[in-house]
């Protein structure tokens, strides 16, 4: 009888606290898809954009394929949203900062450290290569710590300011990506303005010059004076926060999860390596595979950030910033959302004009990373559309990040991993219709 109880007690503990396997069950309920194309958009909660006059294809690509009334982002800033989206977890990392190429410093999982956007104690601002099993950071009802301007009670809200995850141990460094490449699939991450040619090291670029440039090639030495501060030429000064502001940051590493791995950074498996990251443009680009038919099984899909509603500073008034963030329409600089719409139209339109999408059952997914930095709920737009099945699905099941990672781990036949396997987080399957191609669903590729 003791050993019965004793036996309860632990299965309750189970239950109770985030104590969920590396890897889980395959998640049911989607049927096999062939191809996902995920557009990642950025910073913009569900009311501004749905509905938003300025967004007329993304509103009118929501009503006739499908969207979600209750979604949310898990945290703050836009590279933890990222992770979660890939892997299930923030890793550890609550900050955009950039990654600490091929280091050999302990990963935040194994040292249980937590990389905020604050830490004075974190020099230099990297962030080591993800990798191996430990615990990642909590994830809190409010934080308070994370690119906010004003003192509390006005901190941002994760999730949807009711939930919140404990730091959760047996945390596994590994993304959908590494899964795919073990299943014998493939996946790419195109990242537009990302220069043609070798990716490795480059943490930001205009589609022409990075971080990695040396200006002092080709710029003469009068006016390259202008550009030093202190002796410290212009790459170094733009590797802390862009100071002197020439190069406008199109590409940003923040957006594409993949680079931030131990596995991608060093390519020990030539499928899943660096070489998978490209660009729109040039030789294996998004375009040109979508011509060729020769699109991946996952295709990660991010606009630049004056094309993906992020805004730059320095990019001209099309692509400024938002000039009010308050959880509405007012004070958006509505020419971004305008180009964000054109952008999402021209890609959904490739993709549907693509081999790939006239056979076998294809999803294209639209989410944003994060809402506007209000002390809202972290709510934001997802949408989904299929070459399949019933279209105008309108969603109010309670869905997040999360969701997401579970539901393309259904469609590829692929173990739950990290917060993905958490109860309570559900595969999307209203959402995902039944495919016309069903018969190969269970099998193993």
């Amino acid at each position: 009888m003791k050993v019965r109880i004793a036996m309860l007690a632990l299965l309750a503990a189970a239950l109770g606290s985030p104590l969920f396997a590396q890897e889980g069950s395959v998640p049911k309920g989607i049927s096999n898809l062939d191809h996902v194309f995920l557009i990642v958009m950025e910073n913009h909660g569900y009311k501004q954009i749905f509905p938003n006059p300025n967004a007329p294809f993304i509103n009118q690509l929501a009503k006739s394929a499908g969207y979600s009334t209750k979604y949310f982002a898990i945290g703050h800033p836009s590279l933890t949203n990222y992770l979660e989206i890939v892997g299930g977890s923030n890793f550890g990392v609550r900050s955009d900062d950039y990654p600490n190429w091929h280091s050999a410093c302990p990963p935040n999982l194994a040292n249980g450290g937590t990389v905020t956007l604050d830490n004075p104690a974190q020099v230099p601002p990297l962030i080591c290569p993800i990798s191996g099993t430990g615990t990642d950071a909590a994830t809190p009802v409010f934080d308070c710590t994370n690119e906010v301007q004003t003192v509390p009670p006005n901190c941002l809200w994760d999730i949807d300011g009711i939930a919140s995850l404990a730091a959760a141990p047996n945390t596994i460094g590994k993304t959908i990506a590494d899964q795919l490449v073990e299943r014998g699939r493939s996946w790419k991450s195109y990242q537009e303005s990302l220069p043609v040619g070798n990716t490795d090291g480059v943490n930001y670029s205009d589609g022409f010059f990075t971080n990695l440039t040396d200006f002092t090639s080709f710029i003469n030495s009068s006016s390259f004076a202008s550009w030093k501060v202190q002796g410290v030429n212009i790459p170094a000064i733009q590797s802390q926060n862009d100071a002197n502001g020439d190069i406008v940051l199109l590409y940003a590493a923040k957006h594409n999860p993949f680079v931030y791995f131990r596995s991608v950074q060093e390519g020990k498996n030539p499928r899943n390596s660096l070489a998978n990251v490209v660009g729109f443009d040039g030789p294996g680009g998004l375009y040109q595979d979508l011509g060729t038919d020769d699109v991946p099984d996952l295709a990660f899909i991010v606009p630049n950030q004056c094309n993906d509603q992020h805004g730059r500073g320095n990019a001209g008034p099309f692509c400024n910033f938002d000039e009010d963030d308050n959880g509405t329409q007012t004070g958006l600089n509505q020419a971004l959302i305008l180009q964000g719409d054109v952008t999402v139209q021209k890609i959904v339109t490739s993709i549907k004009a693509s081999p790939a999408w006239q056979r076998g059952n294809n999803a294209i997914v639209v989410v944003w990373d994060e809402n506007d930095y209000t002390a809202t709920p972290n709510q934001v737009l997802l949408i989904v559309d299929t070459n399949h099945g019933s279209q105008g699905i309108k969603s109010s099941q309670p869905y997040n990040h999360f969701s997401l990672l579970k539901t393309l781990e259904s469609a590829f036949s692929l173990p739950c991993l990290n917060h993905a396997c958490d109860g309570g987080v559900n595969v999307m399957s209203d959402l995902f219709p039944k495919g016309g191609n069903d018969q190969d669903q269970d099998r193993d590729r």
